[in-house]
């Protein structure tokens, strides 16, 4: 059997899109009780992910499709559901290191309007240029893109796998512009009636 051939990737997709009627439609952020920020900063997030210089006004966010097993790899860093926030402040010039580790299915990130559910399939982006080459079809594994764009207007946004029913079935995170922010951070993210 040629790799072309192998059924199984387009069916994990295919069942990951299917299983969306089953899910909870994401809520609104709530901030995280200091116990489950310290939790999540402890277990998940890296601080090596996200670089700065205030001075210059610029951010770089390296995004790893697929990092971990959870949600069957459909994860943003190891997060899913939006509890992971990029928090940049409004102006910046931010450029976003998208990698693929996901060593079966491909991926892609885009930034778009928050939506209940995110959609099933890529539409235009919310902030012209945030989003990474081959949206629809995705990048293959420990493939790179980079995109790079000025963080505004100043609101709340997600950045979603653009491949077909990935970010429906919880592959997506939060990214806040924030017009009060003086540096970007990253925060873990409860959502609302999260399990």
């Amino acid at each position: 059997m040629q790799l072309s051939d192998d059924p199984l990737p387009p069916l994990r997709s295919a069942v990951y899109a299917l299983s969306v009627a089953n899910r909870r439609s994401p809520s609104p952020a709530a901030p995280a009780t200091a116990q489950q920020r310290n939790t999540a900063q402890q277990q998940n997030v890296e601080p090596t992910w996200l670089s700065f210089d205030p001075a210059a006004k610029t951010v770089r966010f390296q995004l790893i499709a697929g990092l971990t097993g959870l949600n069957g790899a459909l994860n943003f860093n190891g997060f899913r559901d939006g509890q992971l926030t990029l928090v940049v402040p409004v102006g910046w010039q931010t450029e976003i290191d998208f990698r693929n580790h996901d060593g079966v299915l491909p991926h892609s990130a885009e930034v778009i309007a928050p939506q209940a559910p995110p959609p099933a399939l890529p539409g235009d982006p919310a902030i012209p240029r945030a989003f990474t080459l081959k949206l629809l079809q995705g990048l293959p594994s420990e493939a790179t893109d980079d995109m790079r764009f000025a963080a505004q207007p100043a609101g709340d946004y997600l950045i979603a796998c653009g491949v077909p029913g990935h970010g429906a079935a919880g592959m997506w995170i939060r990214l806040r512009v924030s017009g009060t922010a003086k540096t970007p951070e990253l925060l873990p993210t409860l959502a609302v009636g999260s399990r």
